[in-house]
């Protein structure tokens, strides 16, 4: 598989709408299939240590290490969740760190230095905070590309263009190679008309961009759209992901097929991939690798 330096940066500036839980999903997705994948919790809510029922002890270290200590190699800090997937967990004394590297020439690249240094993974996720500051910035610095959950809902349409005009301002200094190459529909009701109508705008709006020379050009909407299913919900409680607590669900079944959808599209290549398919179709057939 040609996933090899592949870093995602999971971002909306919108709360509530499938960030943390696409992060959690997909990663642990992408490992059922294989790929040997990190996530990042680079958010000082922690929500994504939380899901996977990591709360680090005072002592061990975390993100937040990682960011001011750059000897610190990443595969220290880094958590063993399940067979192939690994979780850089995070504490809200991350919120520090926008004030401790403030006048920091570097304190925008420390997590790309970092990250250039290990070759573990196949795939790096990074759950980014709501704001973009210092580890939004990072995130962006870090990642080779960007995957933007949304609902599909008028408002989160809006959000979204607006979004990714911000990206485009960052990439000029930040990371110019950067693309946003995916957005994943969270929630997802495909019987509704304003669902079909919101789905068929962001198409549009993404094939208007495909000759233009922005950050999104082969930027497409991943399949399937992830439904909304109480199980998704629930695996927090447990601390777990998905496809640990109910592998069985709509839920799971809808992020191994994410995950496999990724996956074809880093193996096809952006350009080729940015070819808009059916939404509302059903999961593809996917079947786990063995990841003994």
């Amino acid at each position: 598989m040609s996933t090899a330096g592949r870093t995602v940066a999971v971002i909306n500036q919108k709360g509530g709408v499938g960030k943390t839980t696409t992060t959690v999903n997909l990663g642990a997705g992408l490992a059922a299939l294989g790929c040997r994948t990190c996530l990042i919790d680079l958010d000082p809510q922690a929500h994504l240590s939380l899901h996977l029922g990591i709360r680090p002890a005072a002592d061990d270290p975390t993100v937040y290490d990682l960011l001011l200590d750059q000897d610190l190699p990443a595969q220290e800090v880094a958590v063993r969740i399940e067979p192939n997937l690994d979780l850089v967990p995070a504490e809200t004394d991350l919120a520090a760190v926008e004030t401790e590297l403030a006048t920091a020439p570097d304190r925008h690249t420390r997590l790309a230095h970092t990250l250039a240094n290990s070759n573990m993974w196949d795939a790096v996720l990074i759950d980014c905070p709501p704001s973009l500051g210092t580890l939004t910035l990072n995130a962006l610095s870090a990642a080779s590309e960007v995957f933007v959950p949304m609902q599909a809902h008028f408002l989160a349409l809006q959000g979204v263009g607006k979004l990714l005009e911000t990206i485009g301002l960052v990439c000029g200094s930040v990371n110019p190679s950067l693309q946003v190459s995916g957005i994943v529909l969270c929630m997802h009701e495909t019987q509704t008309t304003l669902a079909r109508e919101v789905v068929q705008d962001l198409s549009d709006f993404l094939e208007s961009a495909r000759s233009q020379d922005v950050p999104w050009r082969d930027c497409r909407v991943l399949t399937p759209a992830i439904r909304r299913n109480i199980k998704l919900a629930e695996a927090p409680s447990f601390g777990q992901s998905i496809h640990a607590y109910d592998p069985t669900s709509r839920g799971a079944e809808d992020y191994l097929a994410l995950a496999q959808d990724v996956l074809t599209m880093w193996d096809q290549g952006f350009s080729d991939a940015s070819q808009q398919a059916d939404v509302s179709e059903s999961p593809a057939e996917v079947t786990p690798k063995s990841v003994d």
